[in-house]
């Protein structure tokens, strides 16, 4: 019961500072790049367009929050390239200027940890990690499309009108989209409850009452038991005193 109590400690500390295993916190969202420039050269502007999906396959609904690119050089020199919205939903851009030499490049997601987009070198080109391909075959499988022409790359564009999202943000102006006819009787896919909860992973919501029950277990386990009396054992004296006066009369 002891360890299980450490266990619980630790993860209820991550909860508490905003942080979770590595392990647990995968997939929450995903940080998409677009095209890139053939080649990255030491002071030169470039405007770099990406997306960030929560769980990889879907825009976030509601506030996000600052989203933008975030360069590591050698000897821990961090840049911060703040993301303006477009006006496809989870659509950003940033432009960036890069000294010269070698730069991990890492999303940043808002409410989301950071993702590991890749490697920059200066002058060079930026390699990117790759991504999973679950997460496309999940946006597939509930076959709800967000975009219309602009969208993730990978992503296909599905059958059907598109989803709106409100993201609460204001995005830069753009040029009007073509419109898109729906066809007949579009796919609906109903969506797993459990998927998300306002913006927090549904386990921590399980984690929360699993701590509670082995909490309460505990203080049940740790209170000191009624005790019980010998059958050999006297009757104690019903009275506040434990003398009895006798009067003659």
């Amino acid at each position: 019961m002891k360890r299980m109590l450490a266990v619980l400690a630790v993860v209820l500390a991550a909860l508490a500072a905003g942080t979770v295993p590595a392990g647990a916190a995968g997939n929450w969202a995903v940080t998409y790049m677009d095209p890139l420039p053939d080649r990255f050269e030491s002071g030169k502007p470039y405007v770099l367009g990406f997306w960030v999906l929560q769980h990889g396959s879907h825009p976030f609904s509601g506030r996000l929050g600052p989203v933008g690119l975030r360069l590591t050089g050698e000897g821990g020199k961090s840049l911060m390239f703040n993301g303006t919205a477009l006006p496809e939903a989870g659509h950003y851009a940033t432009s960036v200027v890069v000294p010269e030499g070698e730069w991990k490049v890492e999303g940043m997601q808002g409410i989301f940890q950071p993702y590991d987009v890749g490697t920059l070198v200066v002058p060079g080109g930026l390699k990117l990690n790759p991504v999973e391909k679950e997460a496309i075959a999940s946006f597939v499988s509930y076959g709800r499309d967000y975009w219309d022409e602009v969208r993730p790359p990978g992503f296909p564009d599905l059958a059907g009108a598109t989803v709106k999202v409100d993201t609460g943000e204001v995005a830069a102006e753009a040029g009007p989209a073509a419109p898109r006819e729906p066809v007949a009787s579009p796919r609906v896919t109903a969506v797993p409850a459990a998927r998300e909860s306002g913006g927090v992973p549904a386990y921590t919501l399980l984690i929360a009452a699993a701590g509670g029950a082995l909490l309460a277990a505990a203080a049940l386990r740790w209170l000191p038991l009624p005790r019980r009396r010998r059958e050999d054992e006297p009757d104690q004296p019903s009275g506040t005193s434990s003398e009895t006066i006798v009067v003659s009369g």
